[in-house]
Order: structure tokens, then C-alpha cells, then sequence
């Protein structure tokens, strides 16, 4: 056995300005095993533990916070707790590797790609300088990273997501160890280099008889590559098996109820109501300066964020805008709300946009509005619940006076699933979904007519995403909004999408009704994305 977990128990100490610190347990009894060259996958929401599991494997958790643990970590017949300082950096990134969920916030703003790929080797493997500049190199180049010599001399803020990560794996695989502990390795990427992420960790895993412990909560991604599934909630394990096993066969009730909340299904599209948005020939440039052409002569670069798109969305319906990073979604979105320019017709409930001034377009800013990825980075830090849900109402003076504007913000928080007593509290009381909630209920409280959806659900857990969903569908029956829904998660824009557009390049390749579009893609472009996205085990 390769690595072995027995009844681990963890408690934080937790400094209450008490004479005695408070205690609170998050591991209870945990134990898994993970063979020599097996991939085995612990499942489960935030907070259930599972990456509290994998730092506590590294012992990372006692050099930022006070613990204490009871129970036994074997690995390799070495007792993890029983190593001194020295023993446990020996192993850690030598024999033990893992891959960050975030490699932005992992790798070191102020220090080249190659800097960070040949510390390890100069460390660990006691390689001289240009031996570890070229075995650096190599890593790059096996991890899929185009032009390798010359993005050993970028720093992390100049690759894209899928680069930064095949980075991490790089700098993990850097010393060959035994097993890699992959923490949401795919949770922020597109599907198709999610895709190609994922192959990259298998074959490199045949290549160097690795073991994987894979921490995710990606139900599509469990199924597709682990060996063996353990199910934590609560920092308990409450079901392990073979995954087939649980899959097919889930015995616990929390294990099912899991399950269930995977988007699956084929949404039935409703019939087209009035035309709402009429988009032709939209353009969106942007002119960039990249360099000097010349004595005092400026190189400049367009991008074609959006290129040449045409489109119609009809009143009370849902389009689903799927693509990867880059191919232009958020920005065609922010351009049918007129907050950049662009060129071209767009024409809303009969009404030509483009020939709108700011203050004409004043009154609409009502009837438009968005929800975005991220609530906690888009809501207000400083403001209560209350205030942020009732700014919106006094810009556009709905409600006349301020007890009736309060009783339409609790009604409104009542409706998306929230309670009136928490408007005055602040967004970081909240979790993920109540904060995503609070930012659906900032956008309803207007009644407005089209709501942009940018990516809404990507950084939920599968439970809150089936609830969100759920909220937004129930929000649209009652009022007839019409959504342009935005995101890389095909299944979710499969199951409440009635039309489909895929962008690629700033260019709409194909769309359509939902149900024709997955049926039978005709795109090569729209056939690689379902591939990556839809294909099971």
C-alpha cells in the first residue's frame, strides 16, 4: 500500500481570546488507502474536508495553523507524524507532490515560469544549473506548452489558465514521486482544456507508475478517470467503493442525493414568444499597441473580440452561449448592454441601441441587467444585504418610501430562497450560493426583462448549482425573463437551454435550437467542445 490513512481525526485551535483556545474538529475517523499506480477520487462539497484530507497527507496545515491530529499516515511505510522537519520537506514535492486548485495564486508573481520549474530540481534532485534549465525545458514540452524555451523567461500573469496549470503539473512531476494529490485541478477551465488536462495527468500517470488522489467535485470527471470513490460530508466518509459500484449502486442517502443533483436531460424548448433581441453584424474591436514600428511610429494590434455575430433571442426563453476563454461570450454580452462600443445593429424590444445616448439609454438600464461569475468580487464589501439588493430601486426610483422599498427587498430575498432577517448582515457572512442568490436577487428586485448570466454556477458544488438552477427557472416561469445564459458547462446549458449559439474566435459558428444543436452539431469546433464535455467513461 502506498499510501494509508487510518481514523484520522483533526481539530483546529481556534483563538477566541479565552485563557483556552476552542477546539473545532473537521475530521472524523477518516481513512482511505491509495495503491501504487491507482487513481482514487474523494468527493464531496466545499467544506466536507477533502482538501483539509490532502494538506493534513503533506502536513502543510501545522506551519499556518494550530492543530491537533490522532490516527495514523503511512506512506511508504514511513509514519507521517513521526518525521522530523527535515524528513517531511524531504518528501514533500519530492515523493509527494500535489497540484494547487488556483495556480495563479500558487506560483510566484515575481519570478520567471523557469525559475519556478528548476527550484525543485536544483533542490530534490541536486542537479547543477543547466542541467536543471534543460530538464525544465523538457517538462514544458511534455506538458503540452508551446514555445518552451522561450516561456521558461515569462512570469505567471502572461500564460492563460490551461497554461498555468500544465505549469503546476510541470513543477509536480518535476522529481517523478510515487503519488500526486490533485486538488479541483480543472475547477476554472474550459472543457476542452479540461479535456486535455485530464490526459496530460493520465498518460503522464502510465508513464511514471504514479498513484493519483484526486479531489474534486466534478461527478463527470470521478467517473471518467478514478479507479476507487470515497464520498465525504462533514469531514466524515460516509460511502467508499469501486466507482462503477457507486455509481450505479450508491447506498447512502447523501451519496444519492449527490447524484441526483448532476445536470442530465434534454430541457424541452418552450415555444419562441415576440422577438426581444434582434443582434446583426455586431462588432467589437479592440486596437491594442504592442510595440514600436519604426522612429516614433507605434505598432498596433487589433483584436476582434466579437466578429461579424447575428443573432435573435426571443421574449421569456433562455440562449445558451458556450465557448472557451477567449472566443468573445462576456464580451458580446457586455456590448448588448452598451457597456462597450461596438458596431452594428442591436435592436431590444423594437428599439435600435446603438443610436441611444447615455442618458437615453438611462431608463433601459432597468429592463437589462447581469448576474456574474464571481458575487463576492461584484458585491459591495462595505454595504449590507438591504443596501445592495435596494440600490438598484433607488436609482430608478421604485418604491415611495423607504418602508415600502424594504418590503419589496425582503420579498425579493424571500423569493430567492433567503431569509428577511438577513439584510443587515454582509456579503462575507454568506456562502457561495446564498452570495450568488443575493446577486440574483439584486437583479430581479428591478423586474427587469433580459438577464445576462455570465458563468453563474461555474465555481458552485453540484448540490448548490442544482439549486440555483432550480431558483432561475422558477424565476423565469413567474416573470418571463429571458436569460442569455453564459457558460462552459455544457451540461447545464443542455438542460434549461431552449436555443444554442457557440462561439469561437469572436465569431458565432453554429446556432440553433437547443435540442438539434446536441442532437447533431454540424460544427467541427461544436463537435470537439460535446466531445470534451459530454463523453462518458
Amino acid at each position: 500500500m502506498l499510501l494509508e490513512i487510518d481514523r484520522l481525526n483533526l481539530s483546529f485551535h481556534l483563538d477566541t481570546g479565552q485563557a483556552q483556545p476552542e477546539e473545532k474538529q473537521v475530521l472524523f475517523d477518516v481513512s482511505l488507502n491509495v495503491d501504487q499506480q491507482e487513481t482514487v477520487a474523494l468527493v464531496g462539497e466545499s467544506g466536507s474536508g477533502k482538501s483539509v484530507t490532502a494538506l493534513a497527507v503533506m502536513r502543510l496545515l501545522e506551519e499556518s495553523s494550530q492543530v491537533s491530529c490522532s490516527g495514523k499516515i503511512r506512506f511508504e511505510n514511513k509514519d507521517i507524524f513521526g518525521l522530523s522537519p527535515q524528513g517531511i520537506r524531504a518528501l514533500r514535492g519530492n515523493r509527494i507532490a500535489m497540484i494547487f486548485q488556483e495556480p495563479m495564486t500558487s506560483l510566484n508573481p515575481v519570478y520567471t515560469i523557469g525559475n519556478q520549474l528548476m527550484e525543485p530540481l536544483l533542490l530534490h534532485r541536486g542537479l547543477n544549473k543547466t542541467e536543471a534549465q534543460q530538464e525544465a525545458i523538457k517538462l514544458l514540452e511534455r506538458t503540452g506548452i508551446k514555445e518552451p524555451v522561450a516561456r521558461m523567461k515569462v512570469f505567471p500573469h502572461q500564460l492563460s489558465g490551461g497554461q498555468r496549470q500544465r505549469v503546476m503539473i510541470g513543477m509536480a512531476l518535476a522529481c517523478r514521486p510515487s503519488l500526486l494529490i490533485a486538488d479541483e485541478p480543472t475547477t476554472a477551465l474550459d472543457v476542452t482544456i479540461q479535456a486535455q488536462i485530464l490526459e496530460l495527468i493520465q498518460d503522464l500517470q502510465k508513464e511514471f507508475g504514479m498513484a493519483l488522489l484526486l479531489i474534486t467535485h466534478d461527478l463527470a470527471m470521478v467517473r471518467k478517470i478514478a479507479d476507487q470513490v470515497h464520498i465525504m460530508k462533514d469531514g466524515r466518509i460516509v460511502e467508499q467503493g469501486k466507482t462503477e459500484d457507486i455509481f450505479n449502486h450508491p447506498t447512502d442517502p447523501y451519496t444519492i442525493h449527490l447524484m441526483n443533483s448532476v445536470p442530465r436531460g434534454q430541457h424541452k424548448p418552450r415555444k419562441a414568444d415576440k422577438l426581444l433581441f434582434d443582434i446583426r453584424n455586431l462588432n467589437c474591436h479592440f486596437h491594442l499597441k504592442v510595440g514600436w514600428k519604426g522612429f516614433l511610429r507605434r505598432r498596433h494590434k487589433t483584436i476582434r473580440a466579437v466578429d461579424q455575430v447575428s443573432l435573435t433571442i426571443h421574449q421569456g426563453t433562455t440562449c445558451g452561449l458556450v465557448g472557451e476563454s477567449g472566443s468573445g461570450k462576456s464580451t458580446l454580452a457586455m456590448a448588448l448592454l452598451k457597456l462597450v462600443k461596438s458596431s452594428g445593429e442591436i435592436v431590444f424590444a423594437g428599439q435600435d441601441l446603438q443610436s441611444l445616448s447615455e442618458r437615453e439609454m438611462r431608463p433601459l438600464r432597468r429592463k437589462l441587467q447581469v448576474v456574474f461569475q464571481d458575487p463576492f468580487s461584484s458585491l459591495s464589501p462595505r454595504l449590507t444585504i438591504g443596501q445592495i439588493v435596494s440600490e438598484g430601486m433607488d436609482v430608478h426610483s421604485i418604491g415611495s418610501t423607504r418602508a415600502e422599498r424594504r418590503k419589496i427587498v425582503e420579498e425579493t430575498l424571500d423569493e430567492v430562497g433567503l431569509s428577511a432577517d438577513m439584510i443587515y448582515r454582509y456579503p462575507h457572512e454568506f456562502s457561495g450560493g446564498q452570495r450568488q442568490r443575493i446577486a440574483i436577487a439584486r437583479s430581479i428586485v428591478l423586474r427587469p426583462d433580459f438577464l445576462i448570466l455570465d458563468e453563474p454556477t461555474s465555481a458552485l458544488d453540484m448540490t448548490i448549482q442544482k439549486q440555483v438552477i432550480e431558483l432561475l427557472q422558477e424565476l423565469q416561469q413567474r416573470y418571463s425573463i429571458t436569460y442569455l445564459f453564459i457558460s462552459h458547462d455544457l451540461r447545464v446549458i443542455r438542460a434549461i437551454a431552449d436555443q444554442v449559439a457557440v462561439m469561437q474566435n469572436g465569431c458565432i459558428v453554429e446556432a440553433g435550437p437547443a435540442d438539434k444543436i446536441f442532437q447533431s452539431p454540424r460544427h467541427r469546433y461544436t463537435r470537439r467542445l460535446f466531445d470534451a464535455a459530454l463523453k462518458e467513461r
